[in-house]
């Protein structure tokens, strides 16, 4: 069975490429240049491996790389291990939130500090194999403009997979995107596809708008699975009230402008 499974795009002679791919220089084997961002908030147990794993894949997939390490106001030491990483290594750079400003906007940080044509969206929690993004290379070279993982077994308590399907249903239902797993943190896409897209959630609703609205511009998305890991050290916090009161407050607020892009796609 193809893991391909949801490719969502008009068909070709209906709708012409987005403007972005006419003049990639891509080859035929590796990524021009990556982009990994890294969201942090306390990870300092996880961080320094997530930096070194994040760098080894990206050096197999591109050309060029570098690894963007958000530090999301952090009580502990994740701030001063990534930097011990970027003192001595040109391909890691640390941006700073001083105080915790949630996860929709550490990612809009490092999107705007990424320099290549490319930008892989993770996490630090290491419960992703990032040799994985050697299979996500193939599509992108091919036209692919956005490619979403989904956790093929989800490793996470009970409770928080049951949250996990209640939201993927909801968001799929009220904004009409194919995604069965659209939180998976395990994301490529063409920065160029981002040229003049406003992101606007601060929180977990990040991950739906960055979808609805790239679909809206004719972006071409492939869905396909990958492994997941227990979280082995640190603290889980999307299953937090707070994380959580946001994310459902972010729903509301965008629901009215993102449900009309997202009938574009529909």
């Amino acid at each position: 069975m193809n893991d391909f499974s949801a490719i969502v795009a008009p068909p070709a002679a209906a709708v012409p490429a987005p403007p972005w791919t006419e003049a990639d220089s891509e080859t035929a084997a590796r990524l021009p240049g990556l982009s990994i961002v890294l969201p942090c908030f306390n990870e300092e147990a996880n961080v320094a491996d997530a930096i070194r794993y994040a760098a080894a894949a990206a050096a197999a997939v591109a050309q060029d790389y570098e690894v963007i390490v958000v530090n999301d106001g952090s009580s502990d030491a994740t701030a001063e291990r990534a930097a011990a990483f970027a003192a001595v290594d040109e391909h890691v750079r640390l941006v700073v939130h001083a105080v915790n400003r949630g996860y929709g906007d550490a990612l809009r940080s490092g999107l705007d500090a990424a320099r290549m044509p490319w930008i892989f969206l993770t996490d630090a929690d290491l419960q992703f194999d990032l040799g994985e993004l050697e299979r996500f290379v193939p599509p992108a070279l091919e036209g692919a403009d956005l490619l979403v993982g989904r956790r093929a077994q989800r490793q996470d308590p009970f409770v928080r997979r049951a949250n996990a399907r209640a939201w993927n249903w909801l968001v799929r239902r009220l904004f009409a995107i194919p995604v069965r797993d659209v939180d998976c943190a395990f994301k490529l896409v063409r920065a160029k596809a981002l040229d003049g897209v406003e992101l606007k959630a601060g929180g977990a609703m990040i991950s739906t708008e960055l979808i609805v609205r790239l679909l809206a511009r004719g972006a071409r998305l492939q869905e396909r699975d990958v492994q997941h890991r227990p979280r082995v050290a640190g603290e889980q916090s999307g299953a937090n009230p707070r994380v959580v009161l946001r994310a459902f407050r972010e729903l509301a607020w965008l629901r009215g402008e993102l449900r009309g892009h997202s009938s574009a796609t529909s």
